[in-house]
């Protein structure tokens, strides 16, 4: 029985970059307009409860713990095992917040391992 190799379609391949963007987009506006600007730290710090603030605090408890790094490599970690778009998916908009938020180095590895799932071995010809 031949294993086909994982290949992405053309929409496929449309929807991650859709996702991908949007992943990247928001965390460097969470990164530049809510964590580290000043005023937005201030008030938030002072008692402001907004979504933003709220979205704030999250992401801060999240990358100091390493969280986004760590759920990224175990996700490329399972689509190396067996890739499907959905693990694809999850992986990259993992990584996507973990590059911006400072997991870099859990996160580059993840991105690496997300690459090794497409290296699968070509079908056999008849």
């Amino acid at each position: 029985m031949k294993k086909a190799p994982f290949r992405l379609t053309p929409y496929q391949v449309q929807w991650l970059l859709i996702v991908g963007f949007l992943t990247v987009g928001y965390a460097l506006y969470l990164r530049y307009l809510a964590i580290e600007f000043s005023t937005v730290g201030l008030a938030c710090d002072a008692g402001l409860r907004t979504t933003l603030c709220k979205a704030r605090e999250l992401g801060t408890v999240l990358f100091q713990n390493s969280v986004f790094g760590i759920v990224a490599l175990v996700i490329a970690a399972l689509h190396v095992i067996r890739p499907s778009i959905v693990l694809l998916t999850g992986g990259l908009v993992a990584a996507g917040f973990g590059i911006v938020l400072y997991n870099i180095a859990l996160s580059g590895l993840a991105i690496g391992l997300l690459i090794l799932g497409f290296a699968r071995p070509a079908p056999a010809t008849a």
